[in-house]
């Protein structure tokens, strides 16, 4: 039977989270973010192991709170939970990738993030076609505590499908990226995935280079790459200032109309309307994309602020479905192709002022 711990700080995630965030930020996010008890059964020992389900819950928490700094809506909205008592059940959250020929030393399209998964316990759950934004998307579900633990929802663009005009201001934008994983961060995914847990010491010492991964790995676009991008993918154009940081992450809710309405009463930039599953137990929404001043290069190579659209914070509701090999009720965990290309278009913005 776990052996329930007396705080979450007490627990071996929060021993991982207080040795990499500092003890103020990890109690803000076991306040902040619904963590079941199932994830706090080990108790903190920092000679002990770390295993991969403590180490994808600690990677997703860091991440989500990334996404709340970089979003101020989400972070309101967050906050405005809260106060009221009503913790975030952090769901998902989605990352953008490269699929093409020149991706420097980072590997091509959703490899650049499987590879770090894969190790954490994720497994592909689903393969959803996004064919309008000439994309595919690949949610990543965890093999240990699926309803538990934040899916990841990671897209990547095939840049073979646009013009040769597109495919070139694409590999002089990502065509020199580095990959933030060393050697020794390699080895340790490798340990996690061969043995399901790595040392303390190493777990803290991973974790920090697994969240880099999850940003720009290349430097500034040129205006007139970005200008090429956006005229034929705004995704792209996306991906070209914001890499593969956290695209959006996602509060699951009960009343996903109710959640709308008590945004935009508040002034909130809310999506105009939800977007329903075909199955219709899927039902997503989300706030506009905050925009953000990013450098890019000028016609003579000096470097100018630009505004663009940055990140953006989802709602989504799920209901519970009727397991078809057992016969259970699960929660629908699944994604649908037409809801994400509807919520993609929250960072489709304008161009770049």
């Amino acid at each position: 039977m776990p052996q329930l711990v007396k705080s979450p700080l007490d627990s071996q995630l929060g021993a991982v989270l207080k040795a990499v965030l500092g003890a103020e930020k990890a109690d803000y996010l076991f306040r902040m973010i619904d963590v079941n008890d199932r994830l706090l059964a080990d108790p903190a020992n920092d000679a002990g192991k770390v295993s991969r389900l403590t180490m994808a819950q600690a990677l997703n928490m860091i991440l989500f709170d990334g996404l709340l700094e970089a979003v101020p809506e989400g972070k309101a909205y967050s906050e405005d939970k809260l106060a009221a008592g009503e913790p975030i059940i952090f769901d998902h959250g989605a990352i953008r990738t490269v699929d093409g020929p020149a991706t420097g030393d980072l590997p091509r399209g959703h490899v650049a993030i499987a590879r770090i998964l894969a190790p954490l316990g994720f497994d592909v759950a689903g393969l959803y076609p996004l064919s309008r934004l000439k994309m595919t998307g690949r949610a990543f579900c965890h093999a240990d505590e699926p309803e538990l633990i934040a899916q990841f929802f990671v897209s990547e663009l095939h840049v073979e499908e646009f013009s040769s005009a597109f495919q070139q201001a694409v590999a002089n934008t990502v065509g020199k990226s580095v990959d933030p994983l060393s050697p020794g961060a390699k080895v340790l995914l490798d340990q996690l995935a061969a043995n399901g847990n790595i040392g303390f010491a190493d777990a803290t010492k991973l974790l920090p280079v697994l969240v880099k991964c999850f940003g720009a790995q290349h430097g500034p676009v040129s205006e007139a790459d970005y200008e090429v991008l956006l005229a034929e993918s705004a995704e792209m154009a996306w991906i070209s200032t914001e890499g593969n940081a956290f695209n959006h992450a996602t509060d699951r809710v009960d009343d996903i109309e109710a959640v709308a309405d008590e945004q935009r009463a508040k002034g909130r930039p809310m999506k105009e309307k939800v977007e329903i599953s075909s199955t219709g137990s899927v039902r997503q929404t989300a706030f506009k994309a905050t925009r953000v001043l990013r450098q890019m290069r000028d016609a003579n190579g000096d470097l100018v602020t630009r505004d663009v659209p940055g990140s953006f914070y989802e709602f989504i509701s799920r209901d519970h479905v009727r397991d078809e090999t057992t016969g259970e009720q699960k929660l629908d965990l699944r994604f649908d192709s037409s809801n994400a290309q509807g919520i993609f278009k929250m960072t489709a913005g304008s161009k770049a002022a």
